[in-house]
């Protein structure tokens, strides 16, 4: 799998996806990206050292990602970031965090003493069908109580169930809320939860000005970002 990649466009950065414990939720309907998780903490630790040998720092800005959130990525593979991170010059890290440890998030800025920005997938604002029907344990009372924890957050579009008129709030919500965001397109995959094709195209044309955004990613493949395809040659 390819583990590694540069974001070259917008907020340029390298990105890693490593290995870490299984998702600590683990619910959700509509992923299978927690299949790459492994509970034996030395076999993680190998295959994210490799990865992070990679790092050049070129950017000064270093993404991490894993099929869950940083806080389960082993202890020792946090301490070979904080070491690359020193060495490489890295100025931001970028983690992603599910809702459960909002908590938590200043050990992670206490424990790398550099500037973070954690990404969390609430993948709509819409309660019923975020927590009913994507399974994301997620409950909140306002999009600004997200944004006291997250200065990023991922949203999730085209899947069957949603509405044009759910889609439009989200975007208006992320636009006006957070400095930061992700727009993923939904792709099929193993799990039940379908694709809309019609929402999908009218997304594009009603949205494309997104793409422009520097500070909005949008992701129509899961690849997109260079990492959890087949490994390059």
């Amino acid at each position: 799998m390819q583990r590694y990649s540069e974001i070259k466009q917008k907020q340029k950065r390298e990105i890693v996806l490593l290995k870490g414990a299984p998702c600590a939720w683990g619910r959700c309907t509509f992923c299978d990206y927690i299949d790459d998780n492994e509970s034996d903490a030395a076999q993680c630790n190998e295959i994210n050292n490799q990865v992070l040998s990679l790092v050049t720092g070129k950017y000064r800005a270093l993404e991490v990602i894993n099929s869950g959130s940083v806080f389960e990525l082993p202890k020792e593979t946090l301490e070979t970031i904080k070491e690359i991170a020193q060495k490489k010059g890295i100025e931001t890290l970028f983690f992603e965090c599910h809702w459960s440890y909002r908590h938590r998030l200043q050990e992670i800025r206490d424990f790398f003493q550099l500037p973070i920005i954690f990404k969390c997938g609430i993948e709509t604002f819409d309660d019923d069908f975020r927590n009913h029907v994507l399974k994301k344990g997620i409950v909140f009372s306002s999009p600004e109580e997200v944004a006291r924890y997250f200065s990023s957050i991922c949203l999730m579009v085209g899947i069957q169930g949603q509405s044009r008129e759910m889609i439009s709030r989200d975007m208006d919500i992320l636009l006006k809320t957070f400095p930061y965001g992700c727009v993923n397109i939904y792709n099929n995959n193993s799990t039940p939860i379908r694709r809309d094709e019609e929402l999908v195209r009218w997304f594009e044309q009603e949205y494309r000005f997104l793409q422009d955004s520097p500070t909005i990613d949008v992701l129509f493949e899961n690849t997109d970002f260079g990492v959890g395809g087949d490994l390059l040659d």
